[in-house]
């Protein structure tokens, strides 16, 4: 691949037929056939399923790497270790929780139900549709389906058409893997056909992308009242505190900012770093970061951009962030860029202003705006003045005063000396707040959200009424001792039992 090659190809199947939106009535049938069966399988039954898409990805893991890096301009090993072993590690997850994770629950049930017991039941929501991007391609299309499957659903997936070679490889995995019929299904085309899918009556919709087209779709699923996730941009915070270990913050800065050319939801846009250490710490960031090396070899470090929409974007944020007086300590000014390349320098800027764009919009690029800051308080209202809120990470030795500094951080995820990783844990919930998302997947209750909850009461049913039924003549004075027994600040068993026998009796006579 070269760094002049179009990641936007008028092919959008990666090799397999385009999806016409005509067929999709005729998917969604086989979608909904595959559930009818699937959705009555064993849990059991699913999880050797699951297992061996596992294994299957395991023996393919060089082949997929190779497709990932190639379709993306990402260094082959970030496609193994951020892709191929987070979704392995996420179906393992899968196929250890997910059996507690949907088992009936018993629920405590209040003493006024007297005789009555309660649980939770899990079912599945019927036909998941997911519509996932190009920066991650395949992390973030089998994450969500391996859930969905696990929980009992059929899936309909729509990769990104930037990446289409990646749709037809996760159509192999499943077929490799054995899934029934229409359980696991892939459709191959843009967004036309996204929306398409959205408006064809899905059960569940989980999508991955950008905010505006997350708005799109929910100007679609909300009208038709579809369950929807939306895990959508960020413009992560990094905050460092001076008695932080400053190689490490450094090295984390790097690495969180340029990994996968910036185009990651959760990458480093904003580090505020301490006036008392700023330009030591900035001295180090610029000199490790002019030691990356950039291109699509193993021995290199920062890979392609992806698209030249998104180069364009960089290219504006950071324009206009010189124009009005940055600092640009590291890459190449965006008018010497070569035309048409998707090779971008990781570039750090100083100098900047909260309300720049490369402050405030999410740049998904290899760019760092630096900032200092006097006070934690400073801090704070720096890194909160977002209408973002993905990821952030605090960094200092002082574990106590990182973790009170993390719970003012509006964010869906905080990391204390580290980036990005909490995504790649799959024991914790994803899902942003503000702009960055509704909803959440991973953990025990990301693959609860991927079934309908259901509330159950169960009464052996041997009276002939219950106490609260008609008639009510009688019941209001008894109701009002019954309450003033058991809610009162002087709480009376005696007396609440007393109420609810004479209740029963009244209710028995009829």
């Amino acid at each position: 691949m070269t760094d002049t090659q179009n990641k936007a190809p008028s092919d959008v199947s990666g090799g397999s037929s385009v999806t016409e939106v005509s067929q999709l009535p005729s998917i969604m049938a086989s979608a909904r056939t595959g559930f009818s069966e699937y959705s009555r399988m064993p849990m059991d039954s699913r999880l050797e399923l699951i297992k061996k898409l596992r294994h299957v990805i395991v023996e393919r893991q060089d082949e997929i790497s190779k497709v990932v890096a190639s379709a993306t301009g990402k260094i082959k090993l970030e496609a193994l270790t951020t892709e191929v072993m987070v979704v392995v590690d996420a179906i393992l997850h899968a196929e250890k929780r997910a059996p507690k994770a949907l088992a009936n629950k018993r629920i405590r049930t209040p003493i006024t139900f007297i005789g009555k017991k309660s649980y939770l039941e899990y079912k599945p929501r019927g036909v998941v549709a997911i519509i996932s991007p190009w920066n991650f391609p395949f992390m973030l299309a089998m994450v969500p389906a391996v859930e969905a499957l696990v929980a009992g659903n059929s899936v309909v997936m729509k990769p990104s058409e930037e990446t289409p070679a990646v749709g037809s490889l996760i159509e192999s995995l499943f077929k490799d893997a054995d899934f029934p019929s229409g359980v696991a299904q892939v459709i191959h085309g843009g967004r036309e056909l996204g929306e398409a899918l959205v408006k064809s009556n899905p059960d569940f919709v989980h999508f991955t992308g950008s905010v505006n087209t997350g708005r799109t779709i929910a100007g679609i699923t909300g009208p038709q009242l579809i369950p929807t996730i939306l895990e959508l941009g960020g413009k992560d915070p990094m905050i460092v505190l001076e008695d932080a270990h400053i190689e490490r913050a450094v090295n984390g800065a790097i690495w969180g900012a340029f990994a996968n050319s910036g185009q990651v939801c959760m990458s480093v846009e904003r580090l505020y770093v301490q006036n008392s250490i700023f330009d030591a710490f900035l001295d180090r960031l610029v000199n490790e970061t002019n030691k990356l090396k950039v291109g699509t070899q193993n021995s290199d470090d920062i890979g392609l951009m992806t698209t030249h929409r998104q180069v364009e974007v960089v290219k504006r944020h950071v324009k206009e962030a010189l124009d009005k007086g940055a600092k640009l300590l590291t890459g190449d000014h965006p008018d010497t860029w070569e035309p048409n390349s998707l090779k971008i320098r990781p570039m750090i800027l100083t100098d900047v202003k909260q309300d720049m764009a490369v402050m405030q919009e999410e740049t998904f690029g290899p760019v760092l705006p630096v900032v200092p800051f006097d006070s934690t308080e400073q801090a704070l209202a720096l890194a909160n003045d977002s209408r973002f809120g993905l990821n952030s990470s605090v960094w200092t030795h002082d574990l106590a005063k990182g973790r009170r500094i993390i719970s003012r951080l509006r964010t869906g995820g905080a990391l204390l000396n580290d980036v990005i990783l909490t995504i790649g844990n799959p024991y914790l919930p994803y899902g942003g707040a503000k702009e960055s998302g509704v909803g959440s997947y991973h953990a025990d209750s990301g693959i609860q959200n991927f079934a309908v909850q259901t509330a159950v009461m169960v009464d052996h049913g041997r009276k002939v009424r219950e106490v609260n039924w008609f008639p009510y003549l009688g019941k209001e004075d008894l109701f009002q001792k019954l309450l003033k027994s058991y809610w009162s600040s002087s709480r009376n068993f005696g007396k609440f039992g007393l109420s609810y026998l004479k209740l029963l009796s009244i209710s028995r006579k009829g």
